[in-house]
């Protein structure tokens, strides 16, 4: 059996139920009992647990001995029993995985923040390494990684047939070490080769600024266990910063966002919303079956809201975007989102390592699944993709591209996936807005048209896309 399931994976993974609103902090969802035997004599009413397949058990055993007998070299118990968990896992999807007690401890450290690496987020797709989005400020971003990328070396190791675990723990290590990075990017005629030295990853989740008098900004990176708190702390600066004439409107910024934790999204989304509900999850088991609702006040009390996503943006991201498209609280611009739609729940096992098991899929609140699919944006703003397109660059990372991505259970057809160039959030502040950002430019100007709007007939009501 597991114990209870902590709330943290750099995927959305669900907490306890709570009430309505109240998503802050660390809460944890019960694990299902692992099936080990068949006690089903001693099983309380009710239980579900399938009796073990005692002759599969049995191949499993006998493939076992052979490989110990007959492989060329000699093998001991521990590795052919840990590899035998990590292929059960790694053949259900792309997210589930097993992680041993060393990688439980780098998933534990990464969601709070604060680890050794590289700072980027990735996923396996025909056996290589592809990039789903570096992380701001980060030592992967800073050398030039972008969404999209395709992973085929690591120093001098090939990554294919490395399993996405053992990938990522060579990609982290001591702050100060190099490592040697080879890609294949669309629209490049050879592999770039990138050296990167790593550092100590403090992910900053959150930031903010004033784009100009009265229109605010914030961004956020991943969700962690504090976003949310953070989240209100910019705000309250925001406001303070704005004076006596208030936030007249806000763009929040979740591109490149590769998602975190379900509560820090919900807690993001609960900020902006009076009430209704958030996010909703179903599993086959009766704890993954969960509704997450918002509760008074918004915080920006009616005020224009702006949500910018892209190919980037996944997971914990999809579903703030979500909940207030549903709601029709904001206004999505950007590009479809990446696409992932399930749950994945760490289960701690007795010797120290964890299951990464997904275990639900989330659904916004008009019942829309996003998986493979994701959102798509309200108003499309792609001024790269010219560029992009004219490389030839044409193959932009999804949760549909990757090996045994869960097939969505509305069965849409399947979207096209496009290329587009990764947005430039720079810091130069003597570059136009409109060259260092286009994106962030044209959401500022439908920021202040929908303001100029929402001041013309008097009331409190986003405004919608046409």
């Amino acid at each position: 059996m597991c114990a209870a399931a902590p709330v943290h994976a750099e995927e959305a993974t669900p907490p306890a139920a709570t009430p309505a609103g109240d998503v802050s902090g660390d809460e944890s969802l019960p694990a299902s009992d692992e099936a080990t035997i068949d006690d089903s004599a001693d099983a309380a009413p009710g239980d579900t647990r399938e009796p073990v397949p005692i002759d599969d058990i049995r191949v499993l055993v006998e493939v076992f001995h052979k490989i110990k007998k007959d492989y060329v070299e000699a093998i001991d118990d521990k590795t052919l029993i840990e590899n035998a968990m990590r292929g059960m896992l790694a053949g259900l999807d792309p997210h589930s995985s097993y992680l041993d007690p060393e990688e439980y401890l780098d998933l534990q450290e990464g969601t709070s923040g604060e680890f050794g690496g590289l700072g980027i987020e990735v996923g396996m797709e025909d056996g290589f390494v592809k990039v789903i989005a570096p992380i701001d400020g980060t030592p992967a971003q800073e050398a030039g990684i972008q969404s999209g990328d395709v992973i085929v070396r690591l120093d001098d190791t090939p990554v294919k047939g490395m399993n996405l675990n053992d990938a990522v723990k060579k990609m982290r290590g001591k702050p100060g070490t190099d490592i040697r990075l080879t890609v294949v990017r669309e629209g490049e005629e050879k592999p770039l080769v990138f050296t990167i030295t790593r550092a100590l990853v403090k992910v900053r989740s959150v930031r903010s600024r004033m784009l100009e008098p009265g229109y605010g900004y914030i961004r956020i990176s991943q969700f962690q266990g504090p976003t949310g708190d953070d989240l209100r702390r910019h705000l309250r600066d925001l406001k303070n910063e704005a004076g006596d004439d208030g936030l007249r409107g806000l763009v929040l910024d979740l591109r490149n966002n590769p998602g975190g934790i379900l509560g820090a999204a919900v807690s993001v989304a609960d900020a902006f919303l009076e009430s209704g509900l958030v996010v909703y999850t179903e599993g086959r088991i009766k704890d993954s079956q969960l509704e997450f609702t918002a509760k008074p006040p918004d915080l920006l009390r009616g005020a224009p809201l702006i949500v910018l996503v892209n190919e980037g943006s996944a997971s914990a991201s999809e579903i703030v975007a979500g909940a207030l498209q549903d709601q029709k609280r904001a206004l999505i611009m950007g590009r479809q989102t990446f696409g992932k739609g399930s749950v994945q729940t760490i289960l701690p096992m007795n010797n120290r390592a964890a299951l990464k098991l997904t275990t639900a899929r989330y659904f916004t609140p008009a019942g829309r699944s996003i998986q493979a699919e994701g959102i798509v944006p309200d108003i499309v703003v792609d001024k790269l993709k010219l560029a992009a397109r004219a490389s030839g660059n044409s193959e932009v990372v999804k949760e549909a591209n990757l090996e045994r991505h869960l097939v969505n259970p509305e069965d849409a057809v399947e979207v096209d996936v496009e290329d587009d160039a990764d947005a430039a959030e720079g810091d130069d502040d003597e570059q136009p807005l409109a060259e260092r950002d286009y994106e962030l430019y044209e959401a500022l100007n439908m920021l202040k048209g929908m303001t100029l709007l929402q001041a013309r007939s008097g009331n409190n009501t986003t405004a919608t896309a046409p």
